[in-house]
């Protein structure tokens, strides 16, 4: 019969055995919008999420765990244990959530010790190549690379660099393929990254969790209700349930493989809530450098090794997971940067010296910056708070302590200087050539005279009103290699405006297509939607058109699509284009 590490340490009872025994699995499960108040295990009792509290149960609970206010920035963190400025992300689209590629992840790290690697959902860190997560350590992707989706029903997803059709709800589905990877990998030490992308907007949820909510009194409130959207947080809440069941199954999982014992669990969030709700009276939301825009919920489960039932009150955050799990895991490297973060095992084994150093967490959102201590914040504008004594930063004490906030305010305005570079509009152009096909969604170029968005919010947007030969879109891209390139259009076009003939052209080369074959199909999305999305676009499918073959030399140019006969009164809708070396 085969023994769990936990009864194998009990057996042998020595460092030298525990050595013996096969490095640990990881799980890390990171939600997308989630604030600290939408779990039940920190006091919310508008939901139930019994699966992810039975990680505090069973392992440890940090009570002050601080992310980023924004996405993509969160990520990066969590990818190099530094603070993301210095790896290049400066925001969360067009561009702006690219991780430098000097940068080393947590999943090179682990890939090259052995681990089979592998994420499910949402990326966020770079879409071309060498940006795409199977380039950045992980042999299995299954997911998207942008900020946000437009369809959470059956969607379009990426598998390994091909776009094919999802299968189901998304969360669901990253789900099956996330517990189909641990399966296939269990029997040698994995990184499974499930990188869900709810209670994320476009507020989409099956009928089964919706019904709970839909007309739901909820006892608990935002600070000021009259600022809260009681749908859109009837939906946030029924999709932090969705998650919560989700969690349940690989949790499930990992028991009836016998794994549970030797797997690390992780779970948090990446910011907080995306809209006014429940926060346990937290000053700030999603976007902001407040409290309430960066406390997280944060859990670990390592059965025999993470202390159950443990409350870490030392503040930490993203930037100390890599350092962690590599330090739980016995993983050794070197770094190739200095890390801004800190291994937290000491304080997960019951290690830690009585004493934990303070420390300084720093918060940013593009141009605003805040520092946390165990005991303060200095908030955006220069004020001081008493965070044990005032959690809702109502009171400013600058005047009362001027010694602490002027040496945080020194502290900061170093952060500031540090970090100053990747600060700013963003001049990096996108890769073409370093992988076989490059995709150049409609999210990283930039329309021309008439063209626009089809919504404001760039991430999953498509390009229209493309009606004028002056018209045009354009991708700022550095070819990496010469060479033939085939070129393909992804497209719709009504019957009454097929015929418009296409130019891609890149410095001095050029290729044109036709436009021969109607592609109209109807907008999607609408009718899954629990709320009104606002600024995020719908969706549709696209056609592929090959445009034909474009030599490409190597350098830095303008990818740009004009159109040189329009017989209709449009050229076309775009989504995408892709370039596939020769």
């Amino acid at each position: 019969m085969a023994i769990s590490r936990r009864q194998f340490l009990t057996v042998a009872g020595s460092a030298v055995a525990w050595g013996q025994t096969r490095r640990p699995n990881i799980v890390v499960i990171l939600a997308d919008d989630q604030g600290w108040g939408d779990l039940s295990v920190h006091g919310n009792t508008n939901l139930s999420t019994p699966n992810i509290d039975s990680l505090a149960r069973d392992g440890a609970l940090f009570d002050r765990f601080y992310v980023c206010p924004v996405c993509a920035p969160t990520r990066a963190e969590f990818m190099t244990g530094r603070y993301h400025a210095r790896g290049g992300v400066r925001g969360v689209s067009t561009g702006e959530e690219r991780l430098n590629i000097g940068e080393r992840t947590i999943a090179e790290v682990f890939r090259d010790a052995g681990y089979a690697t592998g994420i499910f959902g949402k990326w966020h860190n770079g879409s071309q190549p060498p940006y795409h997560p199977n380039f950045r350590g992980f042999q299995e992707f299954y997911g998207f690379t942008s900020g946000h989706w437009g369809e959470y029903f059956t969607p379009e997803l990426d598998h390994n660099g091909a776009m094919i059709r999802g299968n189901g709800y998304i969360i669901d589905d990253l789900t099956d393929r996330g517990i189909g990877f641990i399966q296939k990998n269990r029997s040698k030490p994995f990184f499974c990254y499930l990188a869900y992308n709810s209670p994320h907007s476009p507020m989409q949820v099956p009928d089964k969790y919706w019904a709970k909510f839909k007309d739901a009194e909820l006892k608990l409130r935002a600070t000021n209700p009259k600022q809260e959207d009681i749908e859109h947080t009837r939906a946030a809440l029924a999709m932090c349930e969705n998650i919560d069941w989700n969690v349940g199954r690989v949790l499930a999982k990992l028991k009836e493989w016998k794994l549970d014992d030797d797997t690390v669990v992780i779970y948090f969030s990446d910011n907080g809530p995306n809209g006014w709700r429940w926060t346990g009276g937290m000053k700030g939301r999603k976007g902001t450098v407040d409290e309430g825009g960066v406390r997280a919920p944060f859990l670990i489960r390592y059965p025999g090794r993470v202390k159950a039932g443990h409350k870490v009150k030392q503040i930490a955050g993203a930037i100390d997971i890599l350092p962690t799990l590599t330090d739980l895991a016995g993983v050794k490297w070197t770094p190739p940067k200095p890390l801004d973060g800190v291994s937290l095992k000491p304080l997960l084994t019951g290690n830690a010296p009585a004493e934990w150093p303070d420390r300084m967490i720093f918060s940013q959102q593009r141009n605003r910056f805040s520092v946390r201590t165990q005991q303060y914040r200095l908030d955006g504008d220069g004020k001081l708070f008493d965070m044990v004594a005032d959690p809702g930063q109502k009171r400013d004490i600058t005047v009362e302590r001027q010694d602490v906030a002027a040496r945080l305010g020194e502290a900061m305005r170093k952060f500031a200087e540090e970090v100053r570079p990747g600060v700013g509009p963003d001049d990096r152009p996108y890769p073409v050539g370093f992988g076989k096909n490059t995709w150049l969604p409609a999210r990283d170029g930039v329309g021309h005279g008439g063209v626009e968005r089809s919504a404001r919010a760039p991430n999953c947007s498509f390009f229209t009103k493309w009606t004028k030969k002056d018209d045009s879109i354009t991708w700022d891209v550095d070819v990496l290699q010469a060479g033939l390139y085939s070129a393909e259009l992804y497209y719709t076009c009504p019957a009454a405006d097929v015929g418009a003939t296409v130019e891609l052209s890149c410095n001095t080369s050029r290729v044109a297509g036709k436009i021969s074959v109607a592609h109209d199909p109807p907008l999607r999305g609408k009718e899954h939607d629990r709320v009104d999305r606002g600024t995020e676009s719908y969706v549709k499918d696209f056609k592929p058109l090959r445009l034909g073959n474009i030599r490409l030399e190597k350098g830095r140019g303008a990818m740009t699509l004009r159109a040189l006969e329009i017989p209709g009164q449009q050229v076309a809708d775009v989504r995408y284009l892709i370039l596939t070396r020769s």
